[in-house]
């Protein structure tokens, strides 16, 4: 089976006693402490709980291998340096000497990537010598991942622009509900008892062009999109905005607006702030 390369994926080693608290305490996901199969999607949040990095986590050779986006990769080293202090964790850059790729089977060694209900494939690490021989073309993960709706950092939205709800994280098991304090919980929380947000992912069918085109819906701008893959992408979208999805326009040309399988919000939903 075919592997791609997601060339665009940082690489991160946390090893030794501590590694799982620090990252448990940190990001916003459930942090695998011993190998279950599973890539764990999480987000690095600002105090103010914007998305400042985002990824995924698994258990490895007794340490816990994360990945981000390469765009965000260097302030995400600095920042985890940051909250280690003296805890027993070494943090390795791997970006030198590992890659990560998409498998849609699933392959030895790799880890499901899981987002609640969604089930994006496998996600491989692997030493550049032996990623050397993979695909280059990473469309069919984000093919796949735009078709389930689900959106990714970098190809979607940039650094400290969106809300973990903004992209669907806690529907789609990014958010660990169950644990205590980690960085941006506050407002996590907030959004989630008292139902005020705004945006969510919506699947755009239709758009040509580049990220960042506004869609317009009852004559408002209700978002913009992200990466367009095969005529799709995903959009954060002012819910309360759109009345008549089927009205929905990008550059002047009609768009179909499409919720995920597994949304429990629907067009015209209003938040208590709207």
């Amino acid at each position: 089976m075919s592997i791609s390369l997601r060339a665009d994926r940082s690489i991160f080693r946390f090893a030794g006693a501590e590694a799982h608290r620090l990252l448990n305490d940190v990001l916003t996901g459930v942090m695998p402490g011993s190998a279950d199969g599973l890539a764990h999607w999480w987000a690095l949040l600002s105090p103010q709980g914007k998305i400042l990095a985002e990824g995924s986590a698994s258990w490895s050779e007794d340490a816990i291998w994360v990945d981000t986006h390469h765009t965000v990769a260097d302030d995400f080293f600095k920042r985890m340096r940051m909250y280690k202090l003296r805890a027993d964790v070494e943090i390795s850059d791997m970006r030198e000497h590992y890659r990560m790729g998409y498998s849609p089977s699933e392959v030895k060694g790799a880890t499901l990537d899981r987002r609640g209900p969604v089930e994006l494939g496998w996600r491989v690490i692997a030493s550049v010598d032996d990623a050397a021989d993979w695909s280059a073309d990473d469309t069919p993960f984000h093919a796949a991942r735009i078709a389930a709706g689900v959106a990714v950092q970098g190809n979607d939205f940039p650094a400290n622009d969106a809300f973990a709800h903004d992209i669907g994280m806690d529907m789609l098991e990014g958010i660990d509900f169950a644990k205590g304090c980690y960085v941006g919980q506050e407002v996590v929380s907030r959004m989630k008892h008292r139902g005020t947000a705004r945006r969510r992912p919506v699947i755009v069918t239709g758009p040509a062009g580049e990220a960042s085109q506004p869609v317009v819906a009852d004559g408002r701008d209700v978002g913009t999109i992200g990466q367009v893959v095969e005529g799709m992408a995903v959009a954060s979208l002012r819910l309360d905005r759109i009345t008549d999805p089927a009205a929905a326009t990008l550059d002047g040309k009609p768009v179909t607006l499409t919720l995920p399988a597994w949304a429990s919000y629907h067009f015209g939903d209003a938040s208590d702030d709207a």
